[in-house]
Parts: C-alpha cells; sequence; structure tokens
C-alpha cells in the first residue's frame, strides 16, 4: 500500500511541474504583451498581475513569479551598464513578488466571492490601492536608482512627483483590466453548461451596447480630445469619457463599469501629453474616484437585489 502511494506521488510529480512550467511560460507571454501595449498613464501590468493573484491558487504564485521574472533579468542584464548594477539588481525583481505578502493574507481573510457568491469588491480595491503603492514604491526605487548613476543627466526628474503619478498609474492600471478580468470570469461561470460561442457574445446585451453606442462614442470624444487645439475643449471631452461609464454602469451594475472603465481609461491614455501632464493627471483623479464608487455601488446593488429575491417570492 505504502509502496502504491508513493509511486503515485513519483508519477504525479511530472505532471504538478509541468503545471507550473506552462502557467510560469503562458504568464509571462501574456505579461510581456500587457506591458507592450500599457500607457505610462495606465499600467496595464498591475491589472494582470492583480487578476492573477485574485483568482489562482496560492501554490501557482512562484509559477507567476518566475514568469514575470526572466524578462526583467534578462533585460536588467543588458541595460546594466547604462543604468548601473544597483539599478539592475531593482529593475530584475518579479514586482508581483512583493505584492504577495500583502495579498496573502487579504486572500485567507477574504475570500474573492463572500458566502452568497457575491463579489468582495471592497477588499479589491483595497488591495489594488496597496497594490498600487507598493508598484510605485520599487519604480521609483528603481528610478532613483538610475539617476544615481548618472548624476546630472536628468535634473528635470522629480522622484517624488513621479512616485505619486506612478501610484496613480498603477491603482487606474488594476482598475482597467483587473474588473474586466473578473467580470469575464464570472460571466464564464455563469454560462453553467452552455458553450461560450459567438452567438452567446451576440445577444449579450452588455455587448450590444458596447458595440452599438459606446465604443463609437469614447472612440469620438478621444478623436475630439486627441486632436484640439483648445485646451478648454480637449478638458471637457476627457471629462465627458466618464458619461459612457456611468451609462453602462446604470445599466449593466459592475460588469458595466469594468467594460466601461476599461474603454475610457484607453481612451484617455490616447489623449495624454506625457505622464506628468497636470490636465491628465486631474481627469485621471477624477476618473479613478468614478470608478472605484460605481464598482462599489455596482456590487452593493447586485446585493440588494439579490436579497430583494426571497421576500418578493
Amino acid at each position: 500500500m505504502k509502496g502504491s502511494t508513493e509511486g503515485e506521488i513519483v508519477r504525479a510529480a511530472p505532471w504538478v511541474w509541468g503545471q507550473h512550467i506552462a502557467i510560469a511560460a503562458a504568464y509571462g507571454v501574456i505579461y510581456q504583451v500587457a506591458l507592450y501595449v500599457s500607457f505610462p498613464q495606465f499600467l496595464l501590468t498591475t491589472g494582470l498581475r492583480l487578476a492573477c493573484l485574485l483568482l489562482l491558487p496560492v501554490r501557482y504564485w512562484p509559477a507567476i513569479a518566475i514568469g514575470e521574472g526572466l524578462p526583467l533579468v534578462e533585460n536588467a542584464v543588458l541595460c546594466a551598464g547604462r543604468f548601473g548594477i544597483p539599478w539592475a539588481i531593482l529593475a530584475s525583481f518579479p514586482t508581483v513578488a512583493l505584492w504577495m505578502p500583502l495579498l496573502k493574507p487579504i486572500r485567507e481573510r477574504w475570500p474573492l466571492y463572500d458566502p452568497d457568491g457575491r463579489l468582495r469588491m471592497p477588499m479589491i480595491l483595497l488591495a489594488t490601492l496597496g497594490a498600487a503603492v507598493i508598484t510605485a514604491a520599487i519604480t521609483t526605487a528603481t528610478l532613483i536608482a538610475a539617476l544615481l548613476h548618472s548624476p546630472g543627466k536628468w535634473p528635470e526628474i522629480s522622484p517624488v512627483d513621479f512616485f505619486f503619478a506612478y501610484v496613480l498609474g498603477a491603482y487606474l492600471g488594476a482598475l482597467t483590466l483587473t474588473p474586466m478580468i473578473l467580470a469575464l470570469h464570472e460571466r464564464v461561470r455563469a454560462l453553467h453548461d452552455k458553450t461560450l460561442s459567438i452567438s452567446v457574445i451576440w445577444h449579450s446585451p452588455l455587448f450590444r451596447d458596447v458595440f452599438w453606442w459606446v465604443f463609437p462614442a469614447l472612440a469620438s470624444i478621444a478623436w475630439l480630445a486627441a486632436t484640439t487645439h483648445d485646451d478648454t475643449l480637449r478638458q471637457v471631452a476627457r471629462l465627458a469619457l466618464l458619461w459612457p461609464v456611468l451609462g453602462l454602469a446604470w445599466r449593466h451594475g459592475w460588469h458595466g463599469t469594468a467594460v466601461g472603465g476599461m474603454g475610457a481609461s484607453l481612451a484617455l491614455a490616447v489623449t495624454a501629453k506625457g505622464l506628468l501632464d497636470p490636465a491628465t493627471i486631474q481627469v485621471q483623479v477624477f476618473l479613478a474616484f468614478a470608478l472605484s464608487g460605481t464598482l462599489l455601488m455596482g456590487t452593493r446593488k447586485q446585493t440588494l437585489r439579490a436579497e430583494a429575491r426571497p421576500e418578493r417570492s
């Protein structure tokens, strides 16, 4: 009996290691894509990290850290001569590993879903804020290491200003991608025995709203903000990006906020004039508060509806 059990463990070991290797490879590829399409104002990699740490079992977290770390090590080695060894050490450390001491106790105390199967949005926003601060801290430390390696080369760069810009960019980057991934995950779970198909997607009221009026509205507003030479009109157009988000939130709850928030964030990023553009930062702050509030209100509304159903029946 003992020999049989040991044999099963030995046979299972390659499969377990294979899972970790596959997850590390898949995450590494997706991370590189998210990094490539990220804007300085919206770090989509923070959203990818947070979604993976919230959805994947803790036993796979080391694989995520390896998948993120290997490309960073390669880049650090190639650029060490330009920015220095301290910079290379900081730049090669996977940020997702710094998040784990924060996310692990949060997940142990508050599971992603409550006993009734509803998403714990306050917990997600708390994790998002903490992860954004950690990301900004390590990114700013890496920036300072590069500045110390070449004193006076970039006198216009203020680490303090960049720290707060990184906090905002990481927070919005997480709100841009994480709720979207969680909403898709929840909708796929809700299909039960149905197969996800083009027909199912097309008949989704949320998809139709996005296709028929949200995407055209965001694209038109972003085009106006990016092409106008009037600063006041540009700022008004940027603020107008929130209206499609609020419309989707009203019609579809936090799922609508997730989809609309992603569209509005990307549209705003297209109109930005640099990481520390004051006008863009003002709209980013407004967008961050609006998305956080509508996500909380959307899940609260979902909870109230679920509690009201038994009373009606």
